[in-house]
């Protein structure tokens, strides 16, 4: 048996998230829910069932610590809050920590109160054009965490040193990504004195609230296409050794990327970008949505009907443009990326009055 993964360097690790690979077969290991967010507004209520394999299998599901004392979990390992307990807007703090044992192993979770801002609106590598800041910058997200966007979109390549880090094109400032080092990329002098950020900054940026989520794009590899899925394996190691999971949705390019994340993390929201996939095989693929250019549904404007009927999200890309926003509102697609993010969102509200 062997790691999949190698150690991120200066990464302080909170849970051995142990993906192995046996026979070239690989398994997850790891137990995960299907859903991290808890219900305001409701006594007792449901949160979410783990899905469970491998080693994590062989024992009983026990809830070792849960220090706010708010959570049970049944023998079939759903998780709940307390019959009498109730989580308000009101009561302070979002984020409660638990620690669940399988056995002999234990895992540690993050579950966070569903304050997440539930609307179409997905900003474009973080709020830029309008706003102070570069495109895919700490800046941009916390502009799109300010502006009320659901989602902030941002893109992941593998560094030279292997360090996952953000930024849209292959290279920057004449530096090719994958052949430069984190260091190197982050001296880059990018707008309001940051540098390239890596996905660590991005993601403990995101957890200190709980409005906005992530849509993570993964890059696929100029190099090989082994890269992109160690590039894969590492960025989903993160997300849940930071405890990011009820933030953080995945798209990719890369199909094979898409299928190495729903093999490590059943549960979790992953969408395709490109348009050469049938609905039904997206479907069978354990795919979660379809994330089309417009163009794409200008092609063909049954799309969104034959996705919604087999369960799947839709996302339209690029939209900018007023008349066209409105027309996928119209639409009822689940959500619309724009670098227009503010635009997008009045016209949200001027829908829903």
């Amino acid at each position: 048996m062997k790691n999949l993964f190698q150690i991120l360097s200066g990464l302080a690790l909170t849970i051995i998230f142990s993906l192995q690979v046996s026979a070239g077969n690989r398994q997850t290991t790891l137990p995960v829910l299907t859903n991290y967010r808890i219900p305001l507004n409701q006594k007792g209520a449901f949160i979410g069932r783990f899905v469970i394999s491998g080693n994590f299998a062989k024992g009983n599901i026990v809830l070792q610590k849960d220090t706010a004392g708010l959570f049970r979990i049944d023998r079939e390992g759903k998780v709940y809050l307390k019959s009498l307990t109730r989580l308000t807007a009101a009561i302070p703090g979002f984020c409660y920590g638990i620690t669940v044992g399988f056995g002999e192993k234990s895992v540690e979770y993050n579950l966070v109160k569903d304050e997440f801002i539930h609307t179409p609106v997905v900003a474009h590598r973080g709020a830029w054009k309008n706003q102070p800041g570069s495109e895919n910058s700490i800046g941009s997200l916390k502009s799109a965490i300010a502006l009320g966007c659901a989602a902030s979109e941002f893109d992941v390549w593998w560094s030279a040193d292997h360090v996952p880090v953000i930024c849209h094109d292959p290279s920057i400032r004449g530096k090719v990504v994958e052949k430069t080092t984190a260091k190197e990329l982050h001296a880059i002098d990018l707008e309001n004195d940051e540098g390239v950020p890596s996905l660590e900054q991005y993601l403990k940026t995101t957890v200190l609230q709980n409005k906005t989520r992530l849509v993570l794009e993964i890059k696929s590899s100029q190099i090989s296409q082994q890269r992109t899925l160690e590039l894969t394996d590492a960025v989903v190691r993160m997300v849940h050794d930071l405890k990011a999971q009820a933030w953080v949705d995945y798209i990719s390019f890369n199909y094979g990327a898409l299928l190495r994340i729903r093999e490590l993390d059943p549960t979790t929201h992953i969408a395709y970008l490109k348009d050469d996939k049938s609905i039904e095989t997206l479907a069978s693929d354990k795919i979660s949505g379809l994330d089309y250019p417009f163009y794409s549904f200008q092609r063909d404007s049954s799309l969104i009907g034959k996705a919604h009927k087999v369960g799947l999200t839709v996302n339209v890309w690029t939209v900018n443009d007023a008349k066209e926003l409105v027309h996928y509102l119209n639409e009822g697609v689940d959500f619309i990326t724009t670098n227009e993010p503010e635009q997008l969102i009045q016209l949200v509200v001027e829908k829903n009055k």
